[in-house]
């Protein structure tokens, strides 16, 4: 099978995910294709949403959907790294310490409210995505492969919350929300909780752990034109040159944002990148990476209207290839 038959191959998989997760979880398809993309670029998502939007159900969903396993943790102010990480346990019959593992040995990990948890706790978790391993006791354990987290936060409660430090923020390929339902979705809940006795839509397994690890490798096949690597550059320069910004988007912001729009580019069934590709994934790339001045904070401008803004200013290189 030549590596265009297989991105097309992978597209087709992929929307059925996405379509059997639709099923379970009420929830527009860009946003799927979104946390979609953070998979294949193998990296992590972050969640910025009120409670009660069917965050953990999506994560739950999409587990089922990959066949993968899931653990949730939970973050709150007393929660240790050992708590995430795992810990050595002596066993008294064999007269030696055995490591307990923790629950981020999971292929999907949702790590609930993560700002509640103090930054050491973070730092645990932030470390196994950075090097898909734990080390406890001086021993250094192999995290399962795939491993993908989707980490939440509340944007409204700011009391007892620990903010992810920029650095941190910059370890997820892309943020995103899920929103609130549209009014005919909020009718289909209300149709869903009508009868008590009809259980959580159930997932049937799209893929396997093997062929989720196969489609994260297909992003490394895309192609991205000359022309489009500079206009995704020229759209990161301008945003750091815009004088609300205080600190831009990294050199490692960059290449998160160039794998994203190679993985946006698989999702379409493409082995190669159109600037409708940088130009969708842009928003979820840059928001959580720009450091806004306090004059801007004042004035009460975000980072996605800079983006926009950015977006709206640079000129857009003709379309390579077939849409």
């Amino acid at each position: 099978m030549s590596e265009t038959d297989s991105i097309s191959a992978a597209s087709n998989q992929i929307s059925t995910i996405i379509s059997r997760i639709r099923d379970a979880v009420i929830t527009d398809e860009q946003f799927l294709e979104t946390v979609v993309s953070g998979l294949l670029a193998r990296g992590h998502v972050l969640l910025e949403d009120v409670p009660g939007t069917g965050k953990t159900l999506t994560a739950v969903a999409l587990a089922d959907a990959l066949n993968l396993e899931f653990n949730r943790i939970q973050f709150t102010p007393d929660l240790l790294p050992s708590d995430i990480t795992g810990s050595q346990i002596y066993n008294e019959q064999a007269g030696e310490f055995r490591f307990q593992r923790g629950p981020v040995f999971a292929n999907i990990v949702l790590a609930d409210e993560i700002n509640r948890a103090p930054p050491k706790t973070q730092s645990a978790l932030l470390e196994a995505m950075d090097e898909g391993q734990v080390t406890v006791g001086g021993t250094t354990y192999e995290l399962p492969d795939p491993f993908f987290v989707i980490a939440t936060q509340n944007p409204i409660e700011q009391e007892g919350t620990f903010r992810l430090p920029e650095a941190q923020r910059d370890r997820f390929v892309v943020k995103t929300s899920l929103g609130y339902p549209d009014r005919d979705g909020e009718i289909e809940l209300l149709s869903r909780r009508e009868d008590r006795t009809t259980k959580l839509p159930t997932v049937d397994p799209v893929v396997d752990a093997e062929q989720v690890s196969t489609l994260r490798q297909l992003p490394e096949q895309v192609r991205m034109d000359a022309e489009l690597k500079g206009y995704l550059v020229d759209l990161v320069r301008e945003s750091r040159a815009d004088s609300r910004v205080d600190v831009g988007v990294s050199p490692r912001g960059i290449q998160r944002f160039f794998e994203a729009a190679r993985a946006r580019a698989v999702i379409r069934g493409r082995d190669y990148v159109t600037p409708d590709d940088i130009k969708t994934i842009a928003l979820p790339v840059m928001t959580h990476r720009l450091v806004l001045t306090s004059e801007a904070a004042i004035q009460d401008v975000d980072a996605a209207t800079i983006v926009a803004e950015v977006l709206e200013s640079v000129p857009v290189p003709g379309a390579t290839g077939e849409a």
